[in-house]
């Protein structure tokens, strides 16, 4: 079965880019027109349960969709490639260059979830757990992890697009896997450079959490906060996101 992934740019440096629990590829639409498409050719795929893939059966665990983020990769004749993952996609991501760390030129993560998970307390679990049924919940969420401080209609709009380009099956099951699943111990030591991207205003994937997990695993890691911004950077503040991204991914 081949996998649907939007193709943008025509340059030598091929990025695969996966979205996050709320995402879909069609979540990075305010970064395209700020994408150097001459140095870089960037794939955005969906993940199974998720936009053109809605309704596509999976187990959706983190390596299934490293599994099918390869075979993208397979599908574009890509040898090597780099790596970009929001949130959820940051753990699958890292899943990638555990499976195939021959093929990864590069990862860089904004706002990932770390290779060990995500711990929950009971009220943590039952606000992220209920997700899957309640779009209350999911408002609640984004609004939480970008700092209490945008616009309704904004939050609205994330959760008209999560509703509508996703399964309940998929949120619920992703959930258990991004929050439970700990490979760490594969990925630690790892030389592929990699760029940790989180916003000032994300309570739960900002700098302190990426500073206990993801720059102690990986030795060649930088990482950045980007101001006036939380966990959806690339709704918050695309042109810096960008900017700090392919500056990055222009030295490896």
């Amino acid at each position: 079965m081949a996998h649907p992934y939007d193709s943008i740019g025509t340059g030598d440096h091929p990025v695969l880019v996966v979205h996050g629990w709320f995402g879909s590829a069609g979540a990075w639409r305010p970064v395209l027109d700020h994408l150097d498409t001459g140095t870089f050719r960037y794939l955005f795929l969906d993940l199974r349960g998720y936009g053109r893939r809605r309704d596509e059966p999976g187990e959706h665990t983190l390596a299934e969709a490293a599994a099918d983020v390869l075979a993208v990769a397979d599908e574009a004749g890509l040898d090597r490639f780099s790596l970009v993952g929001h949130s959820m996609g940051g753990a699958v991501v890292q899943r990638v260059l555990a499976d195939a760390p021959e093929r990864v030129r590069s990862v860089v993560g904004i706002s990932p979830v770390p290779a060990s998970g995500v711990p929950f307390d009971d009220e943590g679990w039952q606000l992220f757990s209920g997700a899957a049924t309640d779009p209350a919940n999911r408002r609640a969420i984004i609004d939480l992890t970008t700092g209490n401080r945008l616009t309704g209609v904004w939050l609205d709009a994330m959760v008209r697009h999560s509703l509508e380009n996703s399964t309940e099956q998929a949120v619920a099951e992703y959930l258990r896997a991004w929050s439970g699943t700990d490979f760490h111990t594969e990925v630690e030591g790892s030389t592929v450079p990699v760029k940790v991207l989180v916003g000032e205003h994300d309570p739960a994937l900002g700098e302190d959490t990426m500073r206990q997990t993801v720059t102690r695993w990986y030795p060649n890691c930088d990482l950045e906060v980007l101001g006036n911004c939380g966990h959806y950077a690339m709704d918050e503040t695309p042109v810096a996101l960008v900017t700090a991204m392919e500056r990055f991914l222009s030295t490896v």
